[in-house]
Order: C-alpha cells, then structure tokens, then sequence
C-alpha cells in the first residue's frame, strides 16, 4: 500500500487549502513545489533593495480576508495579520480628485454624490447594499462547484438581473456622475475583458460587495505570510511538503492513492503526455489564456504625492482617469493593442503596513494588461500615467524592478490566472459536471486501474484512486 494517501503538486493558496483539507481528514498528504520558495501566486521578496518587501504576484486580498474556508483555520496562531488602511482603494480623476470606495455602502455612497451628481447616492445604495447585507450567502454560492443548485435563489435571481450585464452599461445606466462610474469601471475592470462584454459588471459587484463586507486589506509583511501561515497549519496536522521537487512526468511522483495538481492546462499537459483520454486533452488544448501583465515594483524615499489627497491613505489605487479611459484601455488590450493610457492597478501597502518598508520609504506594486504574449515594455506609459496624477512622484524613486508575467508561461508567474475569461474557460475544463467534480479520472482507459474510493467526510470531496486530476478552484 502507498506510504501518501495523496500528492498535491503545487504550493499555491490552493493547493495548500487542498492538502490541509486532506490533512484534517486524517489523510497522509505531501506537498511537491518545484521552486525554493512556496506559495505561488502569493509570494513576497525583497524585489528591488534591502529592506523594501514586493509581494511577487498578488497583493491586496478582499476575498482572501472573506475566505470561510481561511477564516475556518487558526492561520493568526501562524503569523497571519490583515493589515486594513484607512482608505480601502481610491480612483484619481483628471480634476485632481479621487472617487473612493470606503467601508460602508452608505459613507462611499455620500462622497461620490458629493462631487455634484446627487441622485448617484440613493442609486449607490440601492445597487450595492442588497449584496454587502447578505455578503456570506453571496459569497457561499460563489464558491460552490460553477454548475449548482442556488441555496439562495432570490438573491442570485437579484444578482444575475445586474450581474450578467456589461460593466460600461451598468454604470451608464445607475449612475449620473463620473466619479460613481469610474469607481464601479475601475473595479470591474479587474475581468480582464473590455467592460462592454456581458458579465464584466459581476467583477465590479463582488469587488465592491467584498470591500464593503469585509475590508480590502495587505497582508502584514507580504503576502507571503498568507502561504507561511498555510504552510504552517499544514505542518501543524501532521503535512509534509518538499520545496526544489520539480514534477515533469508522473514518474517523478511517489506512490500515493491520489494526486491533485495545482497547475496551469498547459502544465498538466506536458506531466500528464500520453496518458489523457483524447476528449481531455482536446479540451485543455482548447484552454484560451487571458491577457498578460506588465508588473512594476518600486522602492520610494518617501510617500506617494498623489494631487488627490483621498489617495494619500489608501492601499489600493486604479489609475485610468474617467470610464471612457478605462473601457478604451481594455478594448485595445482585448484586440492585440498596448494602450497609450493604460489601466493600471497600483498598490502602496506601506501606508498601512510597517513592515514593507524602512522608517519614512514606501513600496509602489503596480501593473497593467497586455495582450497575451506581449514582449513589449510598457515603463514608459505606467509611468506617464503616475505623471499625470501625481506629478513629481519620480524624484522618489530610489530603485525599480520590472516584470512580465504571461498566464501560461513556465516562469515564476505562471500562477498568474484571474479574470472572467479564466473563470469560464474553467468551466468548461471542470473534471466533470456533477456535483462532486473531482470524482471522476480522465486517464486513458488502458492506463486506469480499479477505483477504490475513500471519503473525506465532505460532500464536494472526494477522490479515487491513481491520478484525479484538475486545476485547482477558488479557495472556500
């Protein structure tokens, strides 16, 4: 009999979650992650100078800090602080003012009526409070299988008559004024789609919903303490987990009753050669990747001089000017393009975390889209639009790192996948479309052996014997 009940290829938020589930079940798991530091997509360094902490991929976490699943574990007993500034994410405007989104529906409601479109308050709070009150049952059917019977079908009917339209659209539609629309622009935006695309107003619904509910804040010291905090409840129960083991073929794995990889498609294919039944492997072929990121990291002498001051305090800023910038920048990038004016997604965790940087500096995170593929350096039109909203921010700059992180390359970054294009191409790659979806093999049936089942004691998990294989899902 194998000395592992299961292998978990892969170390990141994900993977992790999968082996310590396996673990409070009393299953023997063991954690295989090819690079010397865990964590994947959440990982931390000290990218430009000595004392300046970068985190590598993500870096603010309102869903992390809403995880059940993370709230579920004693992962603040293992280091794991929620550090939440006193302003959750701002949006500069050409005017030199900033919509803000706060942490009441009510409080961001009033500031952005306040910039002269008074019927933007009433319609805030009508579009938004609906879903921050009842965030949990929201946020429960969310991280169900993608095919399932709704535990709350009025809210998701309230949800879906919203929710399946365009971003651009809706904000046009709800709103009056430009700060309201820039927020809820900006924000759905993170689809990685352009905001006319059915579904893309989903993004910017959860996100706000998240923020008012739960706080959109930094992890302290990096998001790498998220995967330390993992890696040590792991340990705690009684996981393994080896660092420096890279898997290239099944070979390569020990025995154990069931594998689970936390990998890209392309990833699995290339571990898994030859041993697919043809219709999955078709369909991992067919995985359409979404756009790229180019990914700035700064080390500052000194605080941001954003000219608007709601910007000053706030971890999370979105650059991109008025929705029609916005909309404009992720079109281009959607048809092959790399936008003069890019939306760009910034983060300061300094202001509300002491740890990123020395006494009086700051770290600057910033990145925008590019077309899948893209080798183009996109420094130059970044830092143009810092220019624009905060003039002189270069006379900081003591050192900065560049990076391209392509979704589907075998770079540090290749657990780099989010967006509405990845959800549904997700979708149609789900090991099957029932309600336990990892209960089912795509090996080729010559390779199959008899499959002896063993039970977690949770309805949506269960796994058979030899290689069950996936992608991973959404932490719960």
């Amino acid at each position: 009999m194998p000395e592992l009940d299961a292998v978990v290829v892969g170390s990141g938020p994900n993977g992790l979650s999968a082996a310590i589930v396996l673990a409070q079940a009393g299953r023997r798991v063991k954690v295989l992650e090819a690079a010397s530091l865990l964590g994947g997509g959440a990982r931390s360094g000290q990218l430009t100078e000595r004392g300046f902490v970068h985190d590598i991929c993500s870096a603010v976490h309102p869903l992390g800090v809403s995880s059940p699943f993370f709230r579920s574990l004693p992962l603040e007993s293992h280091g794991l602080r929620w550090m939440h500034p006193a302003t959750m994410l701002a949006h500069p405007l050409p005017d030199g003012t900033a919509a803000v989104l706060r942490g009441s529906v009510e409080e961001t409601a009033r500031g952005l009526a306040s910039h002269g479109s008074a019927g933007d308050e009433d319609a805030y709070v009508r579009l938004m409070r609906p879903f921050t009150e009842r965030w949990d049952d929201l946020l429960e059917e969310f991280l169900r299988p993608i095919v399932h019977l709704p535990k709350h079908p009025l809210l998701m009917a309230r949800f879906g008559m919203v929710a399946l339209r365009s971003a651009s659209g809706l904000a046009r539609s709800r709103f009056e004024g430009g700060h309201a629309r820039a927020l809820f622009g900006g924000m759905a935006a993170h689809a990685t789609l352009p905001l006319t695309h059915p579904l893309t107003a989903s993004f910017g619904l959860i996100l706000a919903a998240a923020g008012h509910a739960r706080g959109w804040p930094v992890a302290s010291g990096g998001s790498q303490a998220i995967t330390d905090a993992l890696a040590a409840q792991l340990l705690a129960l009684g996981g393994e987990i080896e660092c420096e083991r890279r898997v290239s073929s099944l070979d390569d794995l020990p025995p154990s009753r069931a594998v689970l990889f936390d990998l890209t498609p392309r990833q699995l294919l290339s571990i898994l050669r030859g041993k697919l039944a043809p219709g999955y492997r078709r369909q991992l072929l067919g995985f359409r990747y979404g756009a790229a990121v180019f990914k700035l990291d700064y080390a500052l002498s000194g605080p941001m001089p954003w000219t608007a001051a709601e910007c000053r305090d706030a971890a999370t800023i979105h650059i991109g000017g008025e929705l029609r910038e916005v909309v404009r920048a992720e079109w281009e990038v959607d048809h092959g393009m790399h936008p003069e004016r890019p939306y760009i997604v910034a983060a300061q965790p300094s202001v509300c975390d002491p740890l990123r940087a020395p006494a009086g500096m700051h770290t600057l995170w910033a990145y925008c889209h590019v077309p899948n593929g893209s080798t183009f350096d996109m420094t130059a039109r970044v830092e143009a639009q810092f220019d624009r909203f905060a003039p002189g921010w270069r006379d900081l700059v003591i050192i900065d790192e560049c990076h391209l992180l392509n979704p589907d390359s075998e770079s540090m970054y290749q657990q780099f996948l989010a967006g509405l294009r990845a959800i549904r191409e997700a979708a149609k790659q789900r090991p099957a479309m029932r309600g336990q979806p990892l209960q089912v093999e795509h090996l080729n049936p010559a390779l199959r052996q008899p499959a002896k089942q063993f039970s977690l004691g949770r309805p949506c998990v269960a796994l058979k014997q030899h290689h069950a294989v996936g992608q991973g899902s959404i932490v719960q």
